[in-house]
């Protein structure tokens, strides 16, 4: 593991690293973040690395990164991430980056039809080498940070750089370069979502199959949950568990016996919060019937019976193609596309052009085959 890192903490220290980086043509990029310590999550590290220079940037002492974004909106530079989707957020999030020409290894993997895409596994199947991931889940918030912390997060950026020539190299091989590039420019592009005022059970796993007074407790408890989070800036596992808001939702308990025999809270948090909730579930019981919550269930598409049998006959060529190159369905046309494609029916090049959902490698390297598939049930 290479040790000779430079640890950025000052604003002209990050002007003179730029100016190095800026002279290369793929810089190695990854990011620590405090998703399990704080209520509002932001990036504590970010780690940089170059055949001949690698970077620890602190942007909780260099607070202005702007200098930055000149090198990773310069499409000339090759930006190396591995598993990029939850780092390009990120940094859009929190210091309006923006990335052009970006590799994903791990998109790349996927592509090869490796099965376990991880950093962990991928590096040791194509470099040998093992890396320690126990470091993994510290709160990269505190300071100052051991040495052995930033030695952990230096070791998963140096082993980028080689691992994205290995990919590059089987991906041309396969003459799939080409697909996961674009697939990394879309990538690229991916932005956090903007609060709104949506209720919050939307995003809740099982909300859909609760009936209206129990959604009115789940939003409820959810809204409580999340109020108590921001104020102690804590993320919201930790103060109250999913399972534990959903047989809170589902039970309705509007007393502390009925809380309690549950056993979905610690004594702590029923001490803490258990007067609250029972409020919560009883004044959501109240609530007349025409403002209960209704979670509005999308109706099945009905079709005409041309494009069942379209989408089979999709399903089976795909099928075919997977045995062929080895990858995942959902990377050769995933079932919205499919679904997509069985609907307008596109019997030449132009009809195809006009689907937007399917890539331009999905059009150049499938197209004439959906197209005489699609003659062909006609």
């Amino acid at each position: 593991m290479r040790t000779d890192y430079k640890i950025i903490n000052t604003a002209s220290g990050l002007e003179k690293a730029v100016r190095t980086l800026e002279k290369t043509r793929a810089v190695a990029v990854d990011i620590e973040a405090d998703s399990m310590y704080h209520f509002q999550v932001k990036v504590c590290l970010l780690q940089m690395a170059t055949e001949k220079l690698i970077v620890v940037i602190d942007p909780l002492q260099v607070k202005n990164l702007s200098s930055l974004k000149p090198l990773f909106s310069n499409p000339d530079i090759k930006k190396i991430f591995h598993g990029a989707d939850y780092d390009v957020r990120s940094l859009f999030r929190d210091f309006s980056i923006e990335i052009n020409n970006l590799f994903d290894t791990e998109l790349a993997c996927r592509f090869l039809g490796i099965k376990e895409t991880g950093l962990e596994a991928v590096v040791e199947r194509y470099l040998n080498i093992t890396l320690d991931k126990k470091y993994q889940k510290k709160d990269w918030s505190k300071r100052p940070l051991p040495k052995e912390m930033i030695d952990y997060a230096v070791g998963d950026v140096t082993c980028l750089l080689n691992l994205a020539k290995v990919c590059e190299k089987e991906l041309e091989k396969k003459s799939r370069l080409g697909w996961v590039l674009e697939e990394c420019d879309v990538l690229s592009k991916v932005r956090p979502i903007l609060s709104d005022e949506e209720p919050l059970f939307l995003k809740f796993k099982g909300a859909g199959r609760l009936k209206s007074k129990s959604l009115a407790v789940l939003e409820a408890v959810l809204r409580f949950r999340k109020d108590i989070a921001e104020k102690k800036d804590k993320p919201l596992f930790k103060i109250m568990s999913n399972d534990s808001v959903m047989k809170i939702a589902t039970a309705k308990p509007v007393t502390l016996r009925r809380l309690k025999g549950l056993n979905a809270l610690s004594g702590k948090q029923i001490h803490m919060y258990g007067n609250d909730l029972i409020e919560l579930a009883a004044g959501a019981l109240n609530m007349p019937d025409n403002k209960l919550p209704v979670y509005s269930q999308k109706r099945p598409q009905t079709f005409p019976n041309e494009v069942p049998k379209r989408i089979n006959a999709l399903k089976s060529w795909r099928a075919s193609k997977v045995r062929v190159l080895g990858i995942d369905p959902g990377i050769i046309c995933n079932n919205v596309l499919i679904t997509s494609i069985a609907i307008q029916n596109p019997v030449d090049r132009r009809a195809l052009g006009r689907i937007k959902e399917m890539k331009n490698w999905q059009k150049k390297e499938f197209g004439e085959e959906i197209i005489s598939l699609l003659r062909s049930l006609k």
